[in-house]
């Protein structure tokens, strides 16, 4: 079972992605469902989901195809995410893009660790979707 996820953040409050607008006029519509304008808009949504402790967005947000049957995204009160930095967005054609990116975290009290992921997404009826992703070496 996973854990209940925080609060949502007030429109006001600045968003977890760090694009620096306001979470209500950035990953707050996605999270309520608005489809996201590119793979990289998606991606950011999806850090901002894993911030927040939102299981349900994250999972939603992953192509049907390669999406896990459960997800448990930890304890959100031991996990303190640090930030993220995109690198790159490479759309590929009009349907498959490419975010490589740099999540920084700390969980419990361990020194903070560096996500560093090549992700690849498709747009299917006018939505994008996570697909897998892969570490550079």
């Amino acid at each position: 079972m996973s854990p209940a996820k925080t609060a949502p953040l007030p429109p006001s409050a600045p968003c977890p992605c760090g694009r620096g607008r306001p979470y209500g006029q950035c990953c707050g519509p996605l999270h309520a469902g608005q489809p996201a304008s590119d793979a990289e808009a998606l991606m950011r949504s999806r850090y901002s989901a894993y911030v927040l402790g939102d299981v349900d967005y994250v999972r939603s947000s992953w192509h049907p195809d390669a999406r896990p049957d459960e997800l448990d995204l930890g304890d959100p009160a031991a996990t303190r995410w640090l930030g993220l930095d995109v690198k790159r967005h490479v759309v590929v054609d009009a349907d498959h893009a490419t975010v490589e990116f740099v999540a920084r975290y700390r969980s419990g009290g361990a020194p903070a660790l560096r996500l560093h992921e090549l992700s690849r997404f498709v747009r299917e009826d006018g939505r994008w979707y996570y697909v897998d992703g892969r570490f550079p070496t």
